[in-house]
């Protein structure tokens, strides 16, 4: 079997330009003469041409997917909500939620990003594909119910989990979200639910700004299920890999989950605009390995990455590749071309080992 791979040039047609960067423009605050929001096309689009140029791209099976279907939606979003979507999209675009808009057909493209997930998971699960990774836009993790916040349109992750529940492929799934911000639409979804393990690993006080804490555990029969360790500023390369190993892997080796599925974000990297994170591609690369070998312990290596955040058009293709290298095990390399840099600049021995400090003290109290 074979690394799936899941992408649409119409994800990367998804547009919406009310803001310079996270802010609203108007008053005081100048547009900026790109498209606005930091979550553009062009980092992911760069990915996936970085692969062609390398020919890592042949080294998966590179597949496209239908739309979500509105059954599928309806698992997780109200028909209320989905009908204003379509409603708006219809008539050329808007925002429903907080830093959400999008153009005419939105709703569609936002179908169809989910719909890659949906398709990823689907063959992982049936065992068509060993694993997969679906390069989604507009990504989903900070997207509720019946709210859409952070670029995020649909619950993409949590709309392919329940269409794998309901067709009896999946009981227990961990969904790991390493996207350098709250996983808060993933986490409440799955808030009182105990049949999936929700991990966050996220900068603290970063976005959004009251959700995250570590004292958020769940409720009711879910309680105990969703797990978030808030990470200090600058926490690095060996500090991502200490959480893994502390506490990421620890905690999927108790759940025994049938499926784990990853919401992929790059932007903890050292350089994306949103965050202050200093992780490298080989960051990427090394939670991958040790994502894939959990799962290949505890599910039969049943695994899915989608994509969510990272908004450094430089480097997110880096990341990426460095991502999906470790995944597929393909020997098709791209050098990362900021490594000595990044490595000069990671946390000294002092602040690494008061980061690791810290995050033996989460586990603690988890």
């Amino acid at each position: 079997m074979s690394t799936g791979f899941f992408w649409d040039e119409q994800c990367f047609w998804h547009a919406g330009g009310n803001y310079a960067s996270t802010l609203p423009i108007g008053g005081l605050v100048q547009p900026l003469n790109s498209t606005g929001l930091p979550e553009t096309q062009e980092a992911k689009r760069r990915l996936k041409n970085l692969m062609d140029v390398t020919g890592l791209s042949d080294d998966l099976d590179v597949r496209r997917a239908p739309l979500a279907t509105r059954e599928d939606l309806l698992r997780v979003h109200p028909a209320s909500y989905l009908d204003e979507f379509k409603r708006m999209s219809d008539a050329g675009g808007g925002e429903l939620g907080r830093r959400t808009p999008f153009a005419a057909g939105g709703y569609e493209i936002a179908s169809l990003s989910a719909g890659l997930v949906v398709a990823a998971v689907d063959a992982v699960v049936r065992g068509d594909l060993e694993n997969a990774y679906a390069l989604s836009r507009p990504p989903g993790h900070h997207c509720l119910p019946d709210y859409p916040n952070g670029f995020c349109l649909l619950a993409n992750i949590a709309i392919a989990i329940e269409a794998a529940q309901a067709k009896g492929f999946a009981k227990r799934v961990v969904v790991l979200d390493w996207d350098v911000h709250h996983g808060n639409g993933t986490e409440a979804i799955y808030y009182d639910r105990p049949d999936v393990l929700t991990i966050s690993l996220h900068q603290e006080g970063n976005y959004p700004l009251d959700t995250g804490g570590i004292a958020d555990r769940g409720k009711g029969d879910g309680s105990g299920y969703n797990l978030n360790v808030p990470l200090i500023a600058g926490t690095g390369h060996t500090g991502y890999l200490h959480v893994m190993d502390t506490i990421v892997l620890p905690q999927i080796a108790v759940f025994k989950p049938d499926l784990i599925v990853v919401a992929c974000g790059y932007d903890a990297s050292a350089i994306d605009p949103l965050a202050r994170m200093l992780a490298t591609a080989d960051t990427f690369r090394k939670m991958t390995e040790r994502i894939k070998a959990a799962a290949q312990e505890h599910c039969d290596g049943r695994l899915v990455l989608a994509h969510e955040g990272g908004y450094s058009e430089v480097y997110v293709p880096f990341c990426g590749h460095a991502t999906l290298e470790a995944l597929s095990a393909s020997d098709k390399t791209a050098p990362d071309p900021l490594a000595e840099t990044l490595r000069v600049r990671q946390p000294s021995a002092r602040f690494d080992a008061f980061i690791r400090g810290e995050i033996d003290h989460l586990a603690s109290q988890l």
